[in-house]
This record gives structure tokens, C-alpha cells and sequence, in this order.
């Protein structure tokens, strides 16, 4: 059994706990669980325990970025967040030491993982856990560990109390987008199986018939409610969203914002026409509806802020003594707001935990991601973290009585600053002349190109062929080699620059039975002529289709944009100081100077003596003490 199956189960019981916005882990990392405790070379005593540099490597190759390098800027870098995760660890664990978990309780977890993972046999079992460094007794202690844990946060959990309704309703006020009701439609629908039906249907009520009493005479759905898409009530069908009808369909009758009847549309083997009788644009929920998911929301965030509190509360005394010099490590203050210090440490849990940090280690050398990590990640990190350690402060002098994490409380600040932002339709008309390409769809068609050699034997081809009969015979017959390029859109580089503008060209195409013909376009060296059917020309939709999306979107901006500027202009009123620039600039001169030296050029134009020179390798010498 391999080292992923034992992992694998770990993790159904070992799940970890993160709070929102922090990268606390409230259980005992991965790494941690694959190495003896105290068993091993003393790093650092935390409050008493002594943790091993077995367990902190543990850590570090369990995470593949922190085990990406361990050289540099980046590997100093993960040296002091793997300390300080463990440091950590350790102390929640030893927090949690009164809650008790009985022999019962982990074997029962036990029995879940090895039935899960196939491991009842006890030498399977064994030897999984050998493969991972473990003994059934190591690991049956760290269980324990790791169930209390989990306890104890549940308890701290419990004791919060639920949001009061004062609560709720700022938290509703200020973020209406999480109160959206749907798009929703008032309608009715005629569906049948021949297209040709359809069409005769359409135009009828096109022509003025009452749809409700077509449909009740030919629609195969809804017929006995007048094809009303809601069930009828006092007269009226009630409203439904666009997930109600197939994803075609709901697409042509949402678009109708200001009501009427769509085209034929084909889904599946049916034909549907829609009336639309009343569309009723997305609208924040009144707060009796909301009120529950906003207190379920508040409630959250108290938690979340408990949890946090009780996290800094165990950090703020601890005891670190360094036993191993190559697990010390320097977390300088890198920025202080409103009494408040944020710690290097912080800054690189956030840069660890960033989703497009782990995209750059794969696509960079670590020498160059570090510089592009300390040049423009870390002053955005650190940026964020002084708005969110002075946010409690700014809360308080708003008299803003807003709740969760610092992040969250950030957030709501934010959100305070941008609560009057409205969108104009000035906004929403510029915004659709700036993006009109969002809202077109391509052109689309059938294409067979038929390529000759000489221009001529082309050209000639093209003013022969009348359409009739096989276009590939035809073309074969004048030298032509003939190539099926099937369903192509404009632009998606099936065809080539050069056949792609003039099959999508309407003014050059030329009538050929049941389609057309392209002017002769010079492709490499060769000649072609394309022969184009189901030719479906680039629509756009109208501002009326898609106002409430543009609407949405630019709201969604502009409140990001004033909510960001109220909020730094708060925190710029309590003079934060930064001073992350001197602290990277000291670490760069650190791990250069701990780094080993390169060993001296020799001159390789000297003759070689054969005698070996005594020397003395500087990659011996121990690493520098930080």
C-alpha cells in the first residue's frame, strides 16, 4: 500500500480547519504526521515541547511549494513559514490538551480510515504505516492530538452566540449582491415536433391569435393551462426562472426584456415558441426573506473571529527557544497601523496561500519568481494586511458595528465606503460601445476549399462551377485537391488568415447552387477557392438583451473602486508605516552572505602539474546563524 492511500486517509478525518481570510491551520499539518515526535534532532522548544527537524522537514515536503526549494530568498522565505506553522501547531494542540478523547474514539476513526483505504489486514496496515514512518502507537497518539483539536475548536465554535437581527441587517445592507433574486419570466410556450408546424404557429400568433388558445390546440406541453410555463394562479401564470426551460430556449426568451415572442428555436427533437408576458429583472430580496441566510452569514463570521482572537491569544507569550542554528529564522516587522504590528511571517502566508504563486513556481526559476515575489506580490500583500489590521480600529471610530475576522471587517468597511454607488445609463451605454465584442457572436459556416497550383486553373474553376452536382468531382477534375474543413467560426484559425477573410466576406462571395464560393485567395503557394454553405452571419445582441448584465457588472466595479478608496483613505488616517522594502533589502543581504561561495576559476591554459592542490570547501562550512 502506498504512501497516497494512507494519505488519502488521513484526510477524511484530519480535515483542516481554516478560518476565512487567515492561513491558520488549527490541526496538525500533513507533514507533521510523517515523522516520529520528539524523536529525532531538537530545532526549537515551543512552550516546553521540543519539535525536531525531522518533523519541520516533514512539513516542508509535504507541501509541494514549500518543497519546491529550500535555496535563496524563496527557501528562506518557506523556512519561516514552516516554523511558524509549527510553532503553530503546537500551540493549539497544546491548548486543546484538556479536551478528552477515549481509546473508543480513536479506534473508531481508525477502523473509518483502514476500511476505507482497504487496510483491515493488520500487515497491510502496518506496513502502510511504516511506509510513512509511523507506528499504529505514533500514529494513534497524533490521532488523538488531532480529535481533540477538532473538539476544542468546535467548542470554541459553540460558544459564540448567533447574530441578533441588527446584525443581520447591516450585513444585508451592505452586501446586496448575496440577497439577488433570479431572473424570472411570466409566459407561456408552444412546443411541437415539425419545424414547419412551428413556423405556421408563429405566425399566427405573430399575426395577432391569442397564443394562450394556440397553444391550448397544438402544444404538446402545458396544452391544458393555455401553455402557461408557471402553474396558473388567480388567472396569471406564475413566474419561473430560465433553468425551467432548455438552455436554447431560456436563452431566446430571457433576451426579450421587454416582453414578446421569440423565433422558432430547435432543442432536441422539439420546437418551442415563447411569449413573454412580463420579465422581472434581478432584484436584491426583501430582508424577511433574507433574514435567515444573513444571520447564518453573521454567525459565520463571529465564528470566524472567535477563532482568530483565540489563535493570536496563544501566540502573544509564546516561548521559542532555537535549538538547531539551521532552523533559526528572523520575522521582522515589515509594517505597524494603529498599534497594531503585521510580522514578515504574515506577509508570506498569504504569498504561500496565493493560488497564482504556485502557477508562477512552475513557470519560472526560483531566483527570478522571488524576485517578481518581493517586487510586486509581497508590497500587495502587505498592503492588504495594514488595511486589515486597521480595520477593527476604523470600525470603531465609524461606529460601524460590524463583525468577523479582520479581513471580513475590511471588507464590510468597504463595503460601507461604496453603499450609495448607483450605475447610470450613461454608464451602461459606455460600457456596451467599449465591449461590443462580449456581446456578438461569430459567424459561422460549412467550408470545403479546394486548392489548385496555378492561379488560372483556380480562377477557372470559380467562374465554371455553377453549384450543381459534386463540388469535390468538380474541383477534382481541374487538378483541384479538395480538403472537408466542416463547421468553422470566424477568426478560430481553422481556415488561415488569408481563405478566412474572404469565406466570412459577404461581398465577395459568389452564389453557387446551394451556397457560395469564395474569390480566389493565395494560401503558401498554392491557390484556393472555398465552398461555403450554412453560412450563419456575426450577430449582436442588443443593449436591451443584456442592459440588466451590464447593469450587474458595472456595479460590481464601481463599488469595488469607491469602497477600495474609502478604505484606504481610513486607514491613511491612522499614518501606517511600511517598511517591507528595508526588511526585504536586509533579507537579500542575509541569505547572500549565508550562501555557499563559489569555488575559485582555475586557468585552464596552465599545464596540469598532477598534483591535486589541498582545498577547502566552503559547502562544508556550517550554514551562518541567523
Amino acid at each position: 500500500m502506498n504512501r497516497k492511500k494512507v494519505v488519502n486517509g488521513l484526510l477524511i478525518v484530519l480535515a483542516l480547519l481554516l478560518v476565512v481570510g487567515m492561513a491558520y491551520q488549527f490541526t496538525p499539518s500533513l507533514g507533521s504526521l510523517f515523522s516520529s515526535p520528539n524523536k529525532g534532532t531538537p530545532a526549537l522548544v515551543v512552550n516546553g515541547k521540543t519539535v525536531t527537524a525531522e518533523e519541520l522537514d516533514g512539513v516542508r515536503r509535504s507541501n509541494p511549494v514549500l518543497s519546491s526549494t529550500d535555496t535563496g530568498i524563496l527557501g528562506d522565505d518557506f523556512k519561516t513559514f514552516t516554523v511558524a506553522q509549527k510553532v503553530r501547531q503546537v500551540l493549539v494542540a497544546q491548548a486543546a490538551s484538556d479536551i478528552k478523547v477515549s481509546r473508543d474514539d480513536v479506534n473508531a476513526e481508525v477502523k473509518k480510515i483502514r476500511e476505507a483505504n482497504s487496510l483491515t489486514d493488520s500487515k497491510a496496515w502496518t506496513d502502510a504505516l511504516q511506509g510513512v514512518g509511523l507506528t499504529d502507537a505514533t500514529y494513534r497518539a497524533q490521532l488523538r492530538e488531532q480529535l481533540a483539536v477538532n473538539r476544542k475548536v468546535e467548542e470554541l465554535r459553540k460558544a459564540v452566540p448567533a447574530a441578533t437581527e441588527a446584525e443581520a441587517k447591516l450585513y444585508y445592507d451592505l452586501n446586496p449582491e448575496k440577497f439577488q433574486s433570479e431572473a424570472r419570466i411570466i409566459g407561456r410556450q408552444i412546443v411541437v415536433a415539425k419545424e414547419a408546424k412551428a413556423k405556421e404557429l408563429l405566425a399566427q400568433v405573430r399575426g395577432g391569435a391569442d397564443f394562450a388558445a394556440v397553444a391550448k390546440a397544438n402544444s404538446t406541453e402545458f396544452a391544458d393551462r393555455g401553455g402557461a410555463l408557471g402553474p396558473v394562479e388567480n388567472g396569471k401564470p406564475r413566474p419561473v426562472a430560465q433553468v425551467a426551460l432548455p438552455a436554447e430556449v431560456g436563452a431566446a426568451a430571457f433576451a426579450l426584456t421587454k416582453g414578446g415572442i421569440t423565433d422558432v428555436v430547435a432543442s432536441g427533437d422539439k420546437f418551442y415558441i415563447v411569449k413573454v408576458e412580463q420579465y422581472l429583472a434581478p432584484a436584491t430580496k426583501p430582508f424577511a426573506e433574507a433574514k435567515a441566510d444573513a444571520i447564518t452569514a453573521v454567525t459565520e463570521q463571529k465564528k470566524n473571529a472567535a477563532l482568530e482572537e483565540w489563535v493570536e491569544g496563544l501566540e502573544k507569550d509564546v516561548k521559542i527557544e532555537v535549538k538547531d542554528p539551521n532552523w533559526r529564522t528572523e520575522n521582522p516587522v515589515v509594517a505597524t497601523v494603529g498599534g497594531q504590528n503585521v510580522r514578515h511571517s504574515d506577509v508570506i502566508s498569504q504569498v504561500v496561500g496565493n493560488e497564482q504563486f504556485g502557477q508562477l513556481l512552475q513557470q519560472v526559476p526560483g531566483d527570478q519568481a522571488a524576485q517578481l515575489v518581493n517586487g510586486m506580490l509581497k508590497p500587495q500583500v502587505t498592503q492588504q494586511l495594514i488595511s486589515s489590521y486597521a480595520a477593527p480600529q476604523i470600525a470603531r471610530s465609524l461606529k460601524l458595528p460590524v463583525t468577523g475576522t479582520r479581513q471580513e471587517m475590511a471588507a464590510a468597511i468597504a463595503a460601507y465606503g461604496s453603499r450609495n454607488v448607483k450605475v447610470t445609463d450613461a454608464d451602461v451605454q459606455a460600457f456596451y460601445t467599449q465591449n461590443k465584442a462580449q456581446f456578438q457572436s461569430p459567424a459561422t459556416a460549412t467550408v470545403d476549399e479546394a486548392s489548385f497550383k496555378d492561379r488560372s486553373k483556380a480562377l477557372a474553376f470559380r467562374n465554371t462551377w455553377n453549384g450543381q452536382g459534386s463540388f469535390a468531382t468538380a474541383a477534382s477534375k481541374q487538378g483541384g485537391t479538395v480538403s472537408e474543413r466542416g463547421s468553422v467560426t470566424a477568426g478560430d484559425g481553422k481556415l488561415g488568415q488569408e481563405l478566412n477573410a474572404a469565406v466570412f466576406s459577404a461581398r465577395t462571395l459568389k452564389s453557387a447552387g446551394e451556397g457560395s464560393l469564395s474569390d480566389v485567395v493565395k494560401v503558401g503557394e498554392r491557390y484556393s477557392v472555398a465552398y461555403v454553405t450554412d453560412l450563419k452571419p456575426a450577430t449582436t445582441q442588443p443593449l436591451s438583451a443584456v442592459r440588466s448584465q451590464i447593469e450587474s457588472q458595472v456595479l460590481a466595479t464601481k463599488r469595488n473602486e469607491a469602497g477600495q478608496a474609502f478604505l484606504a483613505k481610513q486607514v491613511a488616517a491612522l499614518n501606517p508605516t511600511d517598511k517591507l522594502k528595508e526588511v526585504l533589502a536586509a533579507q537579500e543581504k542575509r541569505v547572500a552572505a549565508a550562501a555557499p561561495k563559489a569555488a575559485p576559476k582555475t586557468d585552464s591554459s596552465k599545464p596540469s602539474t598532477g598534483a591535486t592542490p589541498e582545498t577547502k570547501s566552503d559547502s562544508a562550512a556550517p550554514p551562518a546563524e541567523k
